[in-house]
């Protein structure tokens, strides 16, 4: 613990810590999206109708379709969140639709003042979702697209505005901010009681499964029917069946030691699930998952909860067969030490920082942009110090562009 008369250090919050929180966080909005896009009205061509402007953002314009999409996918959000405070939800958040809208529009701008295309991160996030969805190639990750009605350009663009916002975010907003180890320390402090775990193992497993050879059941004859011997065959086939099982569960249980004798001269517990074990979880190296002291059968909690990180048990005996576990992490019972958990708590404590400062930040874009709100509509993000614009003859050519556009797409 720092001195009580020690200088504040201040530190940057770890890049890493920042790049995965956006990375996750994206990640999960991409199926919102999906579900999103797939949902909204396919516009017939003749229906060429000029759609309401509610507001212009420079050179940008936001339409009441957009706005009304908006609120659908709010509600869609609040009741998936918290069915049963859904309504509430939603009327907490309705008020800044807006805002959120002309925010998104300020971070893209400036993403393109800033030359971030966010085409590399795209591809890299498209890759991604292709590997989580197990499919062989992004054009399969298109073809599902296609299957739920998505267009699959309005998707892509949709996650590189995403990424550009992110960028812009961590460029202009995150990498000014700074952290104290006096911060750190007291957020450790004031929040022991919600960091108290109880002892839980990750476990990763190898399988073998005993494979018998059932011996082919002999054809019954009129010979064989009347002949009184052959009243003894069921139990002769019951004694060959049994002596096949026991051969195979001897063999499996060879097979799982030999396993066993190539971790213990150093192979790699993954590669050997993902070759030979015949588990479930082969395919993602026999990972398991997280298991809480109490909730793993008293034999193999016995044989797992004594075990450090890294260590692997001896072949044990299960109903399908024989497997060998391996600890990935051993969590102990209790506050964690400060250090195990400094990680999550830059990452507390820098996003506590990140939303004001981005409310800032915004507040400032608004004031350097060009912003012209219709009547009936509210920005509750925006500033005192705000000036109605000037519409100029440039202005009035680019929207007009915008519009002939969005209806030649077929979107108004």
């Amino acid at each position: 613990m720092p001195s009580a008369t020690a200088p504040p250090v201040a530190r940057k919050p770890g890049e890493q810590a920042m790049k995965r929180g956006g990375l996750t966080n994206a990640m999960k909005r991409l199926f919102l999206i999906l579900t999103a896009l797939s949902c909204l009205p396919a516009l017939a061509p003749a229906q060429q109708v000029v759609e309401e402007i509610i507001a212009r953002v420079n050179n940008q314009i936001i339409t009441a379709s957009e706005f009304e999409r908006s609120k659908d996918q709010l509600k869609d959000e609040a009741r998936q969140h918290d069915p049963n405070n859904a309504d509430k939800l939603y009327a907490d958040r309705e008020k800044d639709i807006l805002r959120d809208l002309i925010d998104h529009q300020l971070l893209i701008q400036k993403g393109k003042d800033l030359d971030i295309t966010g085409d590399t991160d795209l591809i890299k996030r498209l890759d991604q979702m292709r590997k989580d969805m197990k499919l062989d190639s992004l054009e399969d990750l298109e073809k599902e697209a296609v299957k739920q009605g998505v267009s699959w350009e309005d998707f892509k663009q949709n996650m590189r505005n995403d990424i550009i916002m992110q960028k812009v975010i961590g460029e202009e907003v995150g990498s000014h901010l700074s952290l104290t180890q006096q911060e750190e320390q007291q957020f450790y402090d004031e929040h022991k009681n919600e960091m108290e775990r109880p002892e839980a193992i990750r476990l990763s497993e190898i399988l073998v499964v005993p494979k018998p050879v059932t011996p082919p059941a002999p054809a019954a004859t009129d010979a064989t029917a009347s002949d009184p011997a052959s009243a003894a065959q069921p139990a002769a086939n019951d004694t060959t069946r049994q002596s096949a099982d026991e051969a195979a569960l001897a063999a499996a249980e060879a097979k799982a030691k030999d396993l066993l004798k190539q971790l213990r001269g150093g192979a790699a517990f993954e590669d050997i699930a993902k070759k030979y074990s015949d588990g479930p979880s082969a395919a993602e190296g026999g990972e398991l998952g997280v298991f809480e002291r109490g909730k793993l059968a008293k034999e193999l909690e016995d044989k797992t909860f004594t075990l450090k990180a890294g260590e692997i048990t001896d072949v044990i005996r299960v109903k399908q067969g024989y497997a060998i576990l391996k600890v990935e992490e051993h969590q102990k019972a209790g506050v964690p030490p400060f250090s195990d958990v400094l990680p999550r708590i830059q990452d507390a404590l820098y996003y506590q920082k990140l939303q004001p400062a981005l409310r800032t930040y915004l507040t400032k874009l608004r004031e350097d942009a060009y912003i012209d709100i219709e009547p009936g509509y509210v920005d509750s993000g925006a500033s005192p110090n705000q000036t109605k614009p000037v519409e100029t003859d440039s202005a009035k050519e680019a929207t007009a562009k915008k519009l002939k556009k969005h209806k030649k797409l077929g979107i108004l």
